[in-house]
């Protein structure tokens, strides 16, 4: 059985996820405040290389663990309601690039199975 990096179209595919995903991130008015003062470009590069982890592509990824990635943004308040934005613009993010349905949902599955560590509770 393929990787779920495998099956959303590889490297390419991770790459304009990304590019995009971030387009609908700052234009969404519910969270794009948490990126106010970043990095965009080292933002978006550290956000490729996780997603090619996380999707099981070739292992790069030497940023944060989630809790320490996102501790600044949970005492700016981060919470459940701006992880179910991010999740939605990645849904809306995945389809807009023609990704299958159930790669989705299963992207959609790993991004909640860390919200968590996200929230750092």
């Amino acid at each position: 059985m393929s990787s779920l990096y495998e099956r959303v179209g590889g490297q390419k595919a991770v790459d304009a996820a990304v590019e995009l995903f971030y387009r609908n991130v700052l234009a969404d008015g519910r969270i794009a405040r948490f990126f106010d003062g970043v990095n965009m470009d080292d933002q978006i590069a550290k956000q490729k290389s996780f997603l090619t982890m996380a999707f099981g592509g070739p292992n790069k990824y030497t940023g944060h663990d989630m809790r320490n990635a996102h501790k600044k943004l949970v005492a700016k308040g981060l919470n459940d309601s701006h992880v179910d934005a991010v999740i939605e613009n990645l849904n809306r993010t995945l389809r807009q690039l023609g990704v299958g349905e159930k790669e989705v949902k299963e992207v959609a599955a790993l991004a909640d199975s860390v919200r968590s560590d996200v929230l750092n509770r």
